[in-house]
């Protein structure tokens, strides 16, 4: 969780210390330690972002490693439904391999080439009976188009603010259209609450990264918030040290803001009604939202 008001910060790394470029590049990045919260817990809405490059895999894992309780109640989902799973934006398997090691068959779909082939990696390396029950397919979510049938479709990792809210009735839509009768649609999402989101619409972020590679990693994230058209963009400005140089590396995300009723309104409209709803407080101003949907009978 971030450092709360009038407790010392910890020292930022020197590397940092240089005034970061904004979004638009009118703006200064705030000094470290001047409304830089240091975190080593949850990273409110940092919760995903597509490894750049082989390196950049070490962030994209500290990001998801907080969140990786819900592999728990997601496979306890799993147990009641029973399987095919459809895994949609899976990245590297976080959830689709111990489904797969838990014996059930798992339709991975994500845009990134390279997370899916760790996935395949991953399962491979478990062996061939975990492996067989992997499938895995490359496409944008925004352009799903399903051919099978599944018990449980999950939308994990709050992976349904990475879909534009024009295309997102569309994409629940096909998901429900190919859920079997008694099907579930499991997602979450982090949801802020309007007055902080008018209060503070900017928000900076520094945390190391946990390697062991022998390289020292720390991430000054700024997380912008645009109102009127719901978005928001997430840059991480990571400082790389090994023994003989240092990287500087810029990764940038862009997510959308979701309205929970116009969520809901759109589900409804899919032909899918809301069974279980589980929030989970992460500040003053924003929780996580775990939703269970069922098809409409």
């Amino acid at each position: 969780m971030h450092t709360p008001s009038g407790t010392s910060l910890p020292v930022v790394p020197a590397a940092l210390a240089p005034v970061l470029p904004s979004r638009n590049g009118r703006e200064q990045e705030p000094a470290p330690g001047a409304g830089i919260r240091v975190t080593s817990d949850t990273l409110p809405g940092l919760e995903s972002v597509s490894p750049a490059d082989e390196a950049s895999v070490w962030l994209h894992d500290a990001l998801l490693g907080p969140h990786s309780a819900d592999i728990v109640r997601y496979l306890g989902l799993a147990r009641s439904t029973g399987g095919p799973v459809l895994d949609l934006g899976s990245g590297a398997g976080r959830l689709a391999v111990p489904f797969a090691r838990h014996g059930f068959a798992v339709e991975a779909v994500d845009r990134d080439a390279s997370a899916l082939m760790r996935l395949r990696g991953w399962a491979r390396r478990i062996g061939p009976q975990v492996a067989g029950l992997v499938v895995t397919h490359r496409t944008d979510l925004a352009e799903l188009r399903l051919d099978g049938s599944y018990r449980l479709a999950l939308l994990a990792g709050a992976m349904v603010t990475a879909v534009p809210p024009a295309l997102r009735p569309g994409l629940l839509r096909e998901v429900a259209s190919h859920l079997e009768a008694g099907g579930a649609l499991a997602l979450d999402y982090t949801a802020h609450r309007l007055p902080g989101l008018l209060a503070e619409p900017r928000r900076t972020w520094a945390f190391p990264v946990p390697r062991f590679d022998g390289v020292d990693e720390w991430v000054v994230a700024r997380q912008v918030f645009d109102l009127p058209s719901m978005s928001e963009r997430i840059t991480y400005y990571a400082v790389r040290t090994g023994k003989r140089s240092t990287e500087r590396v810029v990764l940038t995300t862009d997510k959308w803001i979701v309205d929970p009723d116009r969520l809901t309104a759109e589900l409804h409209a899919a032909g899918l009604h809301i069974e279980g709803r589980r929030r989970h407080r992460i500040d003053e101003r924003t929780e996580s939202v775990l939703l269970v949907c069922r098809t409409d009978d």
